[in-house]
């Protein structure tokens, strides 16, 4: 496991947890929306954390975390990530995985070996769209079947989608209703133009809030609990501007 930065403390990304985040090397995906650029780009741009630097890191923060979300770039690229999760438990943590749902073979090992106390899965889009997001093909059968796995409720979940403006419609919201029928928890995300890997959406500005209440209200006919997440314009959970990902990596 390849990372590349780490945030402290987060009171946000694993609730009612107090957690640490670490961002991993690479992506498959190369979404218009994303955050973490360098991460998905550049990553060798980035100095490594040590793995070990970061085990005694929570070795020495067993008084103050609970848990550890794991993020990224895309986690599952790692092999050796089950190995690495199932050390923080070792050593007492709960463990967080945020996930664009590519690799379903992990997931699946992840539950089977109850090594994963919650998931977050990223949906992009509507299958249909998927690639006008994440700007790559994708393979929609791996995406679905981490859908299905979850939706086992073999383990504590969420879905997650980023409402982008100029992509997002509500037919599409309608569509992802559909195919998300009888899910236990989605977040509708508030679309943040502060750092993005399509430029030209830096200068797009977010859905006003009732748009968003408006998909949240499409949503609940399919699905237990729709919440909002993020429209007080921050960058939401799990992302880390480029240089709050080196200042922390210099500091562990």
């Amino acid at each position: 496991m390849i990372i590349k930065g780490l945030q402290k403390l987060s009171l946000i990304d694993f609730e009612p947890y107090t957690c640490c985040v670490i961002f991993t090397a690479g992506c498959n995906f190369r979404c218009v929306f994303c955050h973490n650029k360098d991460l998905v780009l550049n990553p060798d741009k980035i100095d490594t954390i040590p793995n070990e630097e970061f085990y005694e890191f929570l070795e020495h923060r067993k008084k103050w975390l609970d848990a550890v979300c794991i993020s990224g770039g895309e986690p599952t690229l790692h092999k050796d990530l089950p190995e690495h999760i199932a050390r923080m438990k070792s050593m007492g943590y709960k463990v967080k995985l945020d996930s664009n749902g590519t690799n379903p073979d992990m997931v699946e090992q992840l539950i089977n070996d109850k090594l994963i106390d919650y998931i977050a899965m990223d949906i992009k889009e509507t299958p249909e769209k998927y690639e006008e997001i994440v700007q790559v093909p994708a393979d929609l059968d791996k995406i679905k079947r981490s859908v299905k796995l979850l939706m086992q409720n073999r383990v504590p979940y969420e879905f997650r989608m980023t409402m982008v403006p100029t992509i997002v419609t509500h037919e599409d919201i309608e569509k992802i209703g559909k195919w998300l029928t009888g899910a236990h928890k989605f977040f509708v995300q508030q679309f943040s133009n502060k750092i993005c890997l399509k430029k030209a959406l830096e200068k797009v500005g977010p859905f006003p809030l009732e748009t968003l209440k408006e998909f949240q209200q499409m949503l609940e006919k399919y699905i237990q609990n729709v919440e909002i997440r993020g429209t007080d314009n921050e960058l939401l959970n799990c992302t880390m501007s480029d240089e709050k990902l080196l200042e922390n990596e210099k500091n562990v």
